[in-house]
Parts: structure tokens; sequence; C-alpha cells
């Protein structure tokens, strides 16, 4: 299907059908689908570019398009906007979370008389960044893009309302209140997000959900599994405590047909703690099962102090005919308390077998 530029969505079409589409006026929000067969091949999904103000009518022409399908569920959201209507925005938001929806900052792609004046570089403030908020992945603001927010109190849009139903949007989706306080230095009542601040709140994930861990005792063994979704699959780490050491298994949930890809063509495989190359192995010691490549390693026993006070750890498989690596790295400190209670764990089990 060709690149559209879609102001509102008419009836429902038939797949293959062109995409219904109006001008939008310069106080409307344009919305742009580029779903190309290029498009698709290379990002696995339609990217969607909204730009200008964002109007009240802006939701339900989206939802209108989500409906439809011209703007299918987990779609990559590109945004700018100098803000509009804050309850565009949190309707917007809420619309993106829904469908699975992933956030940017960026620029439209197609160029139109319209988009010919758009600078290069992303701004995307108030409305635009509570919209932002609303993907279930959020990538940090890149290069000379920035994300920014006027306070509340300087905002000639936000009442007392205004505030609660921001305030209730941003927990609803899990976004900490003080991401959009006024920081040390802020001018004329703006808060520009800082990308790094983003990435260590929360605020900004880059496809990757939080880390999650549990543990079960199984025949005096404890197990402690850590689990991330990301954007395009699982990262999974499941930590066994046994006397001769810690069986360490690793799943690259990327689905079937890319797992067999590249356990075809790996060359060699390692662990990493604390991004340093660990327990590598020359052919082998890579698998297939399902939709994951799974990687299976035995961790010395008197090294165990090391792997839990690591702050990251992860699982690579490096291929014959490519510099690239195809894998994961998990960061520990939101799990800290988890992976603490385990260490205690197993370093009794280890001693009562020690006993027998």
């Amino acid at each position: 299907m060709m690149t559209t530029n879609v102001a509102a969505a008419h009836a429902s079409r038939s797949h293959g059908a062109k995409v219904a589409s109006s001008t939008p006026t310069a106080d409307q929000l344009a919305i742009q689908v580029n779903d190309d067969k290029l498009t698709l091949a290379v990002a696995r999904a339609p990217q969607v570019y909204m730009y200008g103000p964002m109007d009240a009518d802006a939701p339900h022409r989206v939802e209108a398009l989500i409906r439809s399908w011209k703007i299918p569920r987990g779609s990559d959201v590109y945004l700018n906007s100098p803000g509009g209507d804050l309850d565009a925005g949190i309707a917007l938001g809420k619309l993106f979370r829904a469908n699975g929806m992933v956030t940017h900052l960026g620029t439209p792609r197609r160029v139109t008389q319209r988009t010919r004046s758009i600078s290069r570089d992303a701004l995307c403030m108030d409305a635009c960044t509570l919209a932002y908020f609303g993907g279930l992945y959020r990538w940090a603001p890149a290069g000379r893009d920035r994300l920014g927010w006027h306070t509340l109190s300087t905002n000639p849009k936000a009442g007392a309302q205004q505030a609660l139903a921001v305030s209730s949007y941003l927990k609803d989706m899990g976004i900490r209140a003080e991401t959009l306080a006024p920081q040390a230095g802020s001018r004329d009542g703006v808060v520009w997000l800082d990308a790094d601040a983003m990435m260590a709140s929360g605020a900004a994930n880059n496809g990757h959900l939080p880390i999650t861990a549990t543990y079960q005792l199984s025949a005096g063994a404890p197990s402690l599994t850590l689990n991330q979704m990301v954007r395009n699959g699982v990262n999974r780490m499941v930590i066994t405590c046994k006397p001769e050491g810690l069986a360490l298994t690793s799943y690259y949930i990327v689905g079937s047909d890319r797992a067999r890809q590249i356990v075809t063509g790996a060359a060699r495989s390692f662990l990493e703690i604390d991004k340093q190359e660990t327990l590598p192995q020359r052919s082998g010691g890579v698998t297939k099962l399902n939709e994951a490549v799974v990687i299976d390693r035995v961790y010395p026993v008197n090294q165990t102090a090391r792997l839990f006070s690591a702050r990251s750890m992860g699982a690579w498989v490096v291929g014959w005919s490519s510099p690239l690596r195809y894998g994961f790295t998990l960061w520990l400190a939101p799990v800290r308390h988890n992976v603490d209670d385990f260490s205690a764990r197993c370093g009794q089990a280890i001693q009562q077998h020690g006993r027998r």
C-alpha cells in the first residue's frame, strides 16, 4: 500500500483499498501513515507520523483510523507537535496504550506541501508530551529532538481540575509525577526532559518493559527466573542453584524462524556479567527451543559472589558471517532485593548439601 496522508477516517476499507483522506487545516493534527512494503520490511510495523497542533477532535480521528485498521495495533507513532488541547493529549495517550503503540519523536518522512516548512528536528510539548507517555514502548529523544512541558502553574489552559486529570493519567500510565516537576535552572516554567533521566526513571524504556523476578524451590534447588518483555520478544534468564555450581539458562525468545536463523549461523556464544564476556564457547553451546535461542552454562560455585553482586547479566550469540551479535542484557537494579534474597537461599542450599 502506498504512503498516505490522513486527517479523518471515513468508512472502513477492504484489504488493498486506498485510505480515504482529506486535507487538515493548520490548527489540526495531521496524520501520515507509512505502510509501504519497504517500511514494513525494515521496521516490521507501520510508521505513523502525527504533527501539528493537537486539536480536540484528534483522538476521534485517530480512533476511527485504528478501528478501520488503517493504523494497526503495535504501530510506531512519531510525534512532532507544539502542544494543544491537554485533554486530547491524554485521550491520544490512552488510545496508544490500549493498542500497544510505540511512541517516538520524529518528523514526517514523506514530503508534502505542508511538511516542507517543518523543521527536521522534532519538538513535542505539553499535550504532545502527554500523548507520548501513552506509548507501551517509549523511545527517548535523540539528537536535537526535544520533549518538554510547561508546568501547570504557567500553563494558562490548565486549572485545578486539569492538574488532577494530568496527575491521574500519569499514574495510570506508570509515569512518576516528578518527571514533569520543575527542575533547577528551568526557564519560563518549561521542563525539558533529559533522555538519560527519562531512561533512569522509566519515563522512556527504549523498547523494554520493567524486568520481573520470581523464584521457586524445586527438589531442594532454588531457582530464580528473570524476565523482561521487549518490543519484539522476551528476554529470560533462569538461574538454578546446584551443588556443582549455578546452572544458567538464557532464553532469547524472538520467534521460531528468527531463532533458527541465529542458531544456524552461530560461531560462538557466551554469557555476559557486568558487560564482561564470560564462559565463551565456540560452536555448540547454543540451541533452538520452540521460539527461543537457548544458551546453557554452569557457573562455578566459588564465583557466585561475583554473579550475585553484578549490576547486569546477559547472553549473546555471534554469527560466522556478520559482526553483529544477537542477545540481550538485563539490568538488575529494579530486582536487586529479589537477587539478594535468592543468593541467601542458594547459599543455604549449598551448605545443607555439603553437610550430607
